[in-house]
C-alpha cells in the first residue's frame, strides 16, 4: 500500500509539473565576469531550476550587456527584462523618487555588516521595500554583502589620511544623489560616472580616484591603474537584486519560494566569497600591484562625514535624525 502512495504521488507531481508554467528569467548586472557578485547570480541561477525541476531557467547577462545599472533598472521597473542584479537604496532613492532610502548608503552609517542586516530585515525597511514595489514595480528579493568600500587613488593624489586632502580630488561616483552626497561627505569633488567608464577614466586621468570593495577593485582591474587603497571603511556596501513586481504576484506561490530559497543560498555564497576575498587581497594588491595601502585618520573621516549630514536637507529628505536613528538600532 505504501509503495503504491509513493508511485501515485509521483504521477501526481509529474503531472502537476507538466502543466506548470515555465519562466525564462534574464538577470542582468553591470558587474565583470569574475566578481562575486555574477558568480552569486549564477549561483542563484543553478539553485532555482533544480528547485524548480527545471521550470525556471534564469539566464546571466554580466558587465551591462542588457544596460547599466539605471537602465537596467529602468527596464526592469517597465517589464522589458525580469531581473537585476544591481538594485541598491541610493538607486531606489533616485528611480522611485523615494529619498527616504538614501540614508542605506550614507558614508559611516553602518557599524559593521551584522549591524546593516539587523536593520535592512528590520519591518521599518521591509515596509519600506513593498512602498517601493507598489511605486516603481521593483521587488527587492534579498539584500547580498557587496563589501566594504575603501578608497582607491591614483598615484598623484598622494597617501591620502584626512578629508582635507581630498579637497579637489575628483572621486567617481555613481550618478545618483546618495553617492555624489557620499563623496562631498569624505572631502572629495564627485565626479558622476557609469561603471564601465571608469578603468579608462582612471587610466588617463579623468578623475583621481573611485570607492569600491577591495574584491570590485581587483575584477575590474582597477589595481593595474591606480597607486593607493587608503582604508577608510566609510561604506559597508549592498546590492539588492530585484524583479519585476507584476511578474512577481503573477507567479505561483511555490515558484516565489523556490526563488527566494536560491536567494538565500546565493546570499550565503555572496557573502562568504566576498569576506574571504576582502581578507586576502591587500596582501595581493602589494605584491602583484605594487600598491600602496594607507591607514588614515578614520575619526577623522567619521566626524567630516557626521557633520555633513547633519545640515537640514537630510532631516527633510530622510526623516528627521533618521541617520542618528540608524546609527544606534
Amino acid at each position: 500500500m505504501k509503495k503504491f502512495l509513493i508511485i501515485v504521488i509521483a504521477i501526481v507531481t509529474f503531472q502537476i509539473m507538466l502543466g506548470a508554467p515555465e519562466y525564462t528569467l534574464r538577470f542582468n548586472t553591470v558587474a565583470a565576469p569574475t566578481q562575486p557578485q555574477v558568480l552569486a547570480m549564477q549561483k542563484f541561477a543553478e539553485i532555482v531550476e533544480q528547485l524548480s525541476n527545471g521550470k525556471i531557467k534564469v539566464e546571466v547577462y554580466h558587465s551591462g550587456q542588457l544596460g547599466d545599472q539605471k537602465t537596467g533598472l529602468l527596464a526592469v521597473m517597465r517589464g522589458d527584462i525580469e531581473m537585476a542584479g544591481d538594485g541598491s537604496p541610493s538607486w531606489f532613492a533616485d528611480l522611485g523618487a523615494m529619498p527616504e532610502f538614501g540614508v542605506f548608503e550614507a558614508a559611516y552609517v553602518f557599524i559593521d555588516l551584522d549591524h546593516l542586516y539587523r536593520v535592512m530585515s528590520s519591518k521599518m525597511v521591509q515596509d519600506l521595500f513593498d512602498k517601493l514595489a507598489a511605486k516603481t514595480g521593483l521587488r527587492v528579493l534579498d539584500v547580498w554583502y557587496l563589501g566594504t568600500r575603501e578608497l582607491n587613488l591614483v598615484e598623484k593624489v598622494g597617501p591620502v589620511k584626512k578629508p582635507d586632502q581630498l579637497k579637489g580630488v575628483k572621486l567617481r561616483m555613481p550618478n545618483n544623489k546618495t553617492f555624489l552626497d557620499m563623496g562631498k561627505a569624505l572631502g572629495a569633488n564627485p565626479t558622476p560616472m557609469a561603471f564601465g567608464e571608469v578603468y579608462l577614466a582612471l587610466k588617463t586621468g579623468a578623475v583621481d580616484g573611485q570607492d569600491n570593495p577591495l574584491p570590485t577593485d581587483l575584477s575590474a582591474k582597477f589595481v593595474e591603474v591606480t597607486k593607493y587603497i587608503v582604508l577608510t571603511d566609510h561604506q559597508i556596501g549592498m546590492i539588492c537584486p530585484v524583479i519585476n513586481e507584476k511578474l512577481w504576484k503573477s507567479m505561483p506561490e511555490e515558484y516565489r519560494v523556490y526563488i527566494k530559497k536560491a536567494m538565500e543560498v546565493a546570499r550565503t555564497f555572496m557573502n562568504y566569497t566576498v569576506l574571504e576575498q576582502e581578507a586576502k587581497l591587500l596582501k595581493q594588491f602589494v605584491d602583484e600591484y605594487k600598491m600602496e595601502i594607507v591607514v588614515p585618520d578614520k575619526e577623522a573621516f567619521m566626524e567630516h562625514a557626521k557633520e555633513f549630514y547633519s545640515q537640514p536637507e537630510f532631516d527633510k529628505l530622510w526623516g528627521e535624525k533618521m541617520y542618528e536613528k540608524i546609527q544606534g538600532m
